[in-house]
């Protein structure tokens, strides 16, 4: 009988070392499919692979997916531009999956997913044949009972509790009134209390009168073992150090060796570049998220000052990418931090910062920014962004151009980005985030160019 578990797991207690070990060939570890959410792309994996590595885990063996269109519907049964159903998100995630499996050899693997992610795979494990492939599944932050269960709002949304894409996936299993179970091992990590799709008020979602109808509890699944990590977000229920480390834990049954990022001696970057689209329908809408290739961009990227943001010297790699977006490889230096302009057509020419990289990665996406009609009247933009996790100024120690807590950053872990409009271009533009600091520089709006601070961690 599969019964329903609940662990409390606590941040950040279990940092043993920064000594990477494990296991010491391939053939002992499954291969692992990281499956992103809601408008995201694989490079969000980024840190937790290098956890993964870190602890032994061979390269070739790690799997993070780009959804060509990783928004949801807003209404599932309806075709939208730009946007996925659960179906097509499921049939993208089957054919990955049959890739891996062809590619490695193996019988099965390991599906770890953030957020709508975990739609997809309990989809694929329920409906699509999954359940012979797949050994682990792992969901992150999923809201499994939904972000909302309301009669009449947005019924066809697959975010609707209520609705029949929720409902049927949350049907009994078996006697026991289990919503999963075997052969597949189960995990769902939840917040305490800190998940904005997780709330019995629709504040974090803007509607502050809402009675959601959903509990803190609502990524939890009867069936499956269920940890609890107290005060992450939404986001650092699947990009934190603890939840690397119940996920290792269960996949293995054993505890990591550390929850640290080991840096190695030679650092190789490539990724794509990506764009993002305007409906062809109703252009009025605006831009929406995807993650396919943008080619013809260029990309220059120049070693920085990490006092100043300044650059050291001429660009290290310059490139125009070609139909699949792909660019590098770059060769990094240890320690030394990164701009990495964008420029496209329709786009601003976009400066991003990045912090050294300790180890490779294949997965540095890049997208470029526009700037909005309103903000033309500023000197310069710059965003500082946390694609793995919330600001929450309650929790957190985030500075940005002297400001704690950033512009927009309001209570409650729900914002990942903060964007200032400066009086000065040409100057050094600090942040820092719970130790992290980072620095760029500001550019002319009136040459159609802004900068976006992105942090690691």
């Amino acid at each position: 009988m599969t019964t329903r578990r609940e662990i409390l797991a606590l941040p950040g207690a279990l940092l043993l070392g920064a000594c990477a070990s494990g296991p010491s060939t391939s053939a002992e570890f499954p291969p692992i499919v990281f499956v992103h959410g809601n408008g995201d792309s694989a490079a969000i994996w980024q840190t937790t692979l290098w956890r993964f590595e870190s602890n032994g885990w061979p390269r070739g063996r790690l799997f993070a997916l780009d959804q060509p269109y990783p928004l949801a519907r807003d209404d599932d049964r309806v075709a939208q531009p730009g946007r996925s159903s659960t179906a097509q998100h499921m049939e993208f995630l089957r054919e990955e999956v049959d890739k891996v499996l062809q590619a490695t050899g193996a019988r099965r693997v390991v599906l770890f997913a953030s957020s709508r992610g975990g739609y997809a795979v309990r989809n694929y494990i329920r409906n699509g044949g999954g359940a012979a492939k797949v050994s682990h599944a792992i969901l992150a932050g999923v809201p499994n009972h939904g972000v909302w269960n309301v009669p009449g709002r947005a019924p066809g949304s697959e975010f609707a509790g209520n609705g029949p894409f929720l409902q049927a996936l949350n049907a009994p299993v078996n006697a026991q009134g289990d919503e999963v179970a075997g052969p597949v091992q189960w995990l769902t990590i939840r917040s305490d209390r800190n998940d904005k799709y997780a709330q019995p008020l629709g504040t974090w979602i803007g509607d502050a009168k809402l009675q959601t109808g959903v509990t803190y509890e609502g990524p939890a699944l009867k069936g499956a073992t269920n940890v609890v990590l107290a005060r992450v977000d939404h986001r650092e229920t699947a990009f934190s150090p603890a939840a690397f480390e119940a996920a290792y834990r269960f996949i293995t049954g054993r505890q990591p060796a550390t929850l640290q990022v080991v840096p190695e001696e030679r650092v190789l970057l490539s990724g794509k570049v990506v764009g993002s689209g305007v409906s062809s329908t109703d252009p009025a809408s605006g831009s929406f998220a995807n993650n396919l290739p943008l080619p013809g961009a260029k990309l220059e990227v120049y070693a920085t000052d990490p006092a100043s943001g300044e650059r050291r010297g001429a660009a290290v790699l310059a490139q125009t990418v070609g139909e699949d977006g792909a660019w590098g490889p770059l060769q990094a230096q240890p320690g030394t931090p990164y701009e990495f302009v964008v420029s496209a057509p329709g786009y601003a020419t976009t400066h991003i910062y990045r912090n050294p990289f300790p180890r490779s990665s294949a997965i540095v996406h890049l997208r470029p920014d526009r700037i909005a009609v309103f903000e033309r009247g500023a000197r310069a933009i710059v965003t500082l962004t946390r694609p793995r996790g919330y600001f929450d100024p309650q929790r957190d120690k985030a500075v940005f151009e002297r400001r704690t807590p950033p512009p927009g950053v309001q209570p409650g872990a729900g914002v990942a980005s903060s964007r200032l409009q400066l009086l000065e271009a040409g100057r050094p533009v600090h942040a820092e985030f719970n130790g992290e600091k980072l620095v760029g520089r500001s550019w002319p709006i009136a040459d159609n160019e802004l900068a976006v601070l992105e942090l690691t961690y």
